[in-house]
């Protein structure tokens, strides 16, 4: 089947780009992070969470009923995860293209009990392309920058041994760039603008067959997400993380203000994996892009779905309505 991946980007780059064209990815590969954690909490019947945690079965088992849905472009997953769903064939008739996250910068290290996000993150990669080639052909390679040039330089270094390889085995990849764990003195309003300056300055020495095929980026406001879009767009594609899960109206307010200026991709981890549901959270997500409503009457048609469900949400909607992460009040 015909991967909704590819006929979306050759839309976006020839600049014939229509709502239905924005680009969502599950981002399944919270095992390289998390561990045990990582597939969320049990929830009872009616939705209402337990003090257990749910086990990787289930966590296949989610990729596999949002890669049923044909909902999301991308499902990305750990190296052993993807690499037991694709030859289960479970993307065979499926619109969805598999991906693998190639690499686990320390600063993504969020084990319990650790510690590592306080420190300048370092470059790690325990996926190896010559094994994940033999089955898929499309991965992650994060990077992030700390202003620091003894680490920017290694972070720098590890992305262009990746791209050697990748080359190699014909191997497409998107960038993510994440904005540093740690304080690294700089002005909030200013992030932004350095994030931005390391991307273009990584990607300007590479050739067409090395550049990602697109960004997946920290949204830093409204000036930074346009300016990066507006830069080169016919080559240059950029996406927004998720990060945390935050209320229901931070995700749908995340993906509408990064849409608007200029994000043609979304690429959710915490945000649809915690949801109550996130099947329902993927297709309010899309009608937010494709149709145009508005983030509040998102957020109430949400919970009237979960109630005629009776699936009790976190949140009540007083609560859930709220806009708590202070990027998106801009």
């Amino acid at each position: 089947m015909n991967k909704s991946l590819e006929t979306k980007l050759q839309k976006i780059k020839k600049q014939i780009y229509k709502p239905k064209d924005f680009i969502i990815a599950d981002a399944k590969d919270g095992d390289m992070a998390m561990g045990i954690v990582t597939p969320g909490p049990k929830r009872d019947s009616k939705g209402k969470i337990l003090k257990s945690f749910k086990k990787l079965n289930d966590y296949k088992q989610a990729m596999i009923s949002m890669s049923k849905s044909n909902l999301v472009d991308i499902m990305l997953m750990s190296a052993s995860t993807g690499e037991e769903l694709i030859k289960k064939k479970i993307f065979n008739n499926s619109k969805v293209t598999p991906a693998i996250r190639m690499n686990d910068t320390t600063d993504i290290w969020l084990m319990r009990n650790g510690n590592y996000r306080s420190t300048y993150p370092r470059p790690f990669r325990s996926a190896r392309l010559k094994s994940v080639s033999k089955f898929a052909n499309l991965g992650l390679f994060s990077m992030t920058f700390s202003k620091n040039v003894d680490f920017d330089l290694a972070m720098l270094n590890a992305y262009r041994d990746f791209r050697i390889e990748a080359i190699e085995y014909k191997f497409n990849h998107f960038l993510e760039v994440f904005n540093p764990p740690i304080n690294i003195g700089m002005k909030s309003n200013n992030l932004g603008d350095y994030i931005n300056d390391c991307i273009i300055k990584a990607i300007a020495g590479q050739t067409k067959e090395e550049r990602p095929l697109f960004l997946k980026i920290a949204y830093n406001g409204p000036k930074a997400m346009e300016e990066l879009a507006t830069y080169d767009p016919a080559n240059l594609i950029v996406g927004i993380l998720g990060g945390s899960k935050g209320t229901t109206r931070d995700c749908f307010e995340l993906i509408k203000k990064a849409s608007h200026y200029g994000a043609r991709v979304a690429l959710f981890g915490r945000k649809i994996n915690l949801a109550e549901d996130p099947i329902l959270l993927v297709k309010l997500m899309r009608a937010v892009i494709e149709k145009d409503i508005k983030t509040i009457e998102a957020v109430k048609l949400y919970h009237s779905e979960l109630n005629k469900k009776n699936l009790r949400p976190d949140h009540s909607l007083n609560k859930d309505l709220q806009i708590t992460d202070p990027i998106l009040k801009l």
